[in-house]
């Protein structure tokens, strides 16, 4: 017996317009393997599918896609038209979201704001208010296809053809539990929108839906399967990076690899060396960010797609560790990344690279392994792993800050001025993360997750949270510095900023602008 299946309203919306304008319409993919999986009760936990990405597969063009859905864009050779939900509701009726307040903190006394930090770690904040609630993504509509080939290091396909039957896009595709297809009668959905009433959800009886399942893709979702519609080694050799997808899909579902997918994956991994760059990273960063991110990577070495990904991680291998370690930096580094506590993949790369530069670093001395400045010769080699990458500027300047921070140290008697330096030196905006990297660091050791002396740091960087800073904290900008003292616009002027700031970073009492303005004054003499 098929089960009711329970859908988004605005996803529901998307089939019923294009097959009131005559249309073949289809949900594919992830979206109807997620939503049948809870159903069935095939996943272990089940997943949320209200604010997952719905695709759609259709044998209208592009072209007549956009006609149906006059405010939608299209913008890649993939044959896919996108439409938001803001543009959606609107279509429907329905009136536009409200936009949420944002979280605000709660400042104490003579707090300056620093709203201007994205992150700032739990242990350091006030409380806030709740976050918005998620949105919907946008809805993905592409035309049936028979199919695309990739050129070399080519992230566009350099051939695509419609095809004209949802068989013939199946056909295509790579794993048969993403080769699901779900349609819903006209007649059923006429009759839900034909009321304006607004629901969030609504249900679909097993007589009012049709679920299309050539490659018994439900029997390997029941069956907790990762496997490829047909022979392996052809899909691989069609899109090299169905080779990371099937890690990917693995580590994200909690699923194994069938046997006949995970040899072929073995047999063509050298084929990954074709692809770009940029199409790696992406896969490279979902397995980071799944909820099994060591065992992503483990499978990644295991089935030898590592070495095309960061072979510099294979060199980790058997590097003895001395003190609190009782593994090689592989298991640590491996052991430290399923600790993370911090979702976001860049801050679990750069915990999976925290210890890169060991390698290069290692001696042996007095009976103990030492790893000098490992830090700074890992934080240039994990800048060279994410340019590699194709990571972005901002991106690979967090790696590198986290990296080459991670091994901060503290003392009861550091001064205030030392806490507020290594705070600038990180920045606001890097504090969660380094503060998430280090407790992945401790408990990749068998350590706790905190210290005595963690914690008043901590207790201590919250006192100088209200300190200034960064330049725009201080008492005078640079409008002052031409009005007060006749400087013309120019260098000069971040010049004598900066060296303040160095200053007040020293002593926060001398911010106030009568004694800024006459230091200033010195500084200018002084450079001219």
């Amino acid at each position: 017996m098929r089960p009711a299946l329970t859908l988004p309203t605005p996803a529901l919306y998307i089939l019923h317009r294009l097959q009131a304008h005559g249309f073949a319409a289809y949900l594919i993919g992830g979206s109807v393997r997620d939503v049948m999986a809870n159903a069935l009760g095939y996943y272990q936990t089940p997943k949320n599918v209200e604010c997952d990405d719905f695709d759609y597969t259709t044998n209208a063009v592009p072209e007549q896609t956009m006609t149906v859905f006059p405010r939608s864009f299209y913008k890649n050779q993939f044959g896919t038209v996108s439409v938001t939900p803001a543009d959606l509701r609107e279509l429907m009726g329905w009136p536009r979201e409200q936009e949420s307040e944002p979280a605000t903190r709660v400042e104490a006394p003579d707090r300056i704001p620093i709203s201007q930090a994205t992150r700032v770690h739990e242990s350091l904040q006030l409380p806030t208010h709740a976050p918005p609630a998620e949105k919907l993504n946008n809805f993905e509509i592409t035309t049936f296809r028979v199919g695309e080939k990739y050129e070399t290091n080519n992230r566009q396909p350099s051939h695509l053809e419609w095809g004209t039957t949802i068989e013939e896009d199946l056909t295509r595709r790579d794993f048969t539990i993403n080769a699901l297809a779900l349609s819903v009668k006209q007649k059923r959905l006429e009759e839900l929108f034909a009321t304006t009433q607004m629901q969030s959800q609504i249900t679909i009886r097993p007589e009012d839906y049709q679920l299309i399942d050539r490659y018994q893709g439900l029997d390997d979702l029941r069956d907790n399967l990762v496997a490829t519609i047909g022979d392996p080694d052809a899909r691989f050799q069609e899109d090299a990076l169905r080779l990371m997808r099937a890690v990917r899909l693995s580590v994200q579902l909690n699923f194994a690899i069938e046997e006949h997918t995970y040899a072929a994956i073995q047999h063509n991994a050298s084929l990954l060396a074709t692809i770009s760059k940029e199409r790696v990273r992406d896969e490279f960063l979902k397995i980071l960010a799944s909820s099994y991110p060591k065992e992503g990577i483990m499978l990644l070495d295991e089935t030898g797609l590592l070495p095309h990904i960061v072979p510099e991680l294979l060199m980790t291998k058997g590097v003895e560790q001395s003190g609190h370690h009782l593994t090689d930096v592989w298991v640590h580094s491996l052991d430290a990344l399923a600790a993370c506590p911090n979702p976001d993949p860049i801050v679990r790369l750069a915990t999976l690279l925290h210890d890169i530069g060991k390698p290069q670093t290692q001696a042996y001395k007095d009976g103990q392994y030492t790893f000098y400045n490992h830090q700074v010769v890992g934080a240039h080699l994990a800048r060279r792993i994410c340019r590699r990458l194709k990571l972005s500027r901002e991106q690979t300047t967090r790696v590198f800050l986290l990296v080459r921070h991670h091994m901060f140290h503290y003392l009861p008697e550091n001064t205030d001025a030392s806490i507020r330096r290594f705070m600038r030196q990180v920045g606001l905006e890097n504090l969660n993360d380094i503060l998430d990297l280090r407790e992945a660091d401790r408990l990749g050791s068998n350590a706790r997750k905190t210290s005595w002396r963690l914690e008043e740091m901590k207790a201590r960087m919250i006192e100088q949270l209200h300190q200034p800073m960064q330049v725009r904290d201080l008492a005078i900008g640079g409008y002052d510095l031409m009005t007060e003292l006749s400087l013309t616009p120019g260098p000069i002027l971040g010049q004598i900023l900066n060296t303040l700031l160095e200053e007040v970073l020293e002593d926060s009492s001398l911010n106030e602008r009568d004694r800024l303005l006459a230091r200033a004054r010195e500084l200018a003499r002084a450079k001219h």
